[in-house]
């Protein structure tokens, strides 16, 4: 052969060689990016399906949130009335003290030893 043609066949060579060097990385890079991309396809199916069940159970707690706070709210408005019945009530105490008080001095009576206006 001669050396014009033994070049030629070792340029051949070493191209077939590059071109299948460069093939073999690009079907490398090529599986990996399938991969990769079959993995995210799965993974947003799988968020997708994690996202609905969210919703799903927001709605169900929202749901059995409003008894409790309408529960809450009227618990809330019974104490309210209890502590303006307890209010009532020590008006109601200190009016009759007073009134007490000014039945005694009509009478002319001593001052009682005791705070309830009994006598021991």
């Amino acid at each position: 052969m001669s050396a014009d043609a033994e070049s030629a066949r070792r340029t051949a060579e070493a191209r077939a060689a590059v071109a299948a060097s460069l093939a073999a990385v690009g079907s490398s890079v090529d599986n990996e990016m399938r991969t990769r991309a079959t993995d995210l396809h799965k993974n947003s199916e799988a968020i997708a399906k994690q996202e609905k069940d969210l919703a799903k159970a927001t709605n169900a707690l929202a749901k059995e949130s409003a008894p409790w706070q309408k529960l809450a709210d009227t618990s809330t408005k019974k104490l309210n009335e209890i502590g303006d019945i307890q209010n009532w009530a020590e008006m109601l105490e200190r009016d009759l003290l007073v009134l007490e008080e000014t039945l005694r001095l009509v009478d002319g009576q001593d001052a009682p030893d005791s705070a309830s206006g009994t006598v021991g």
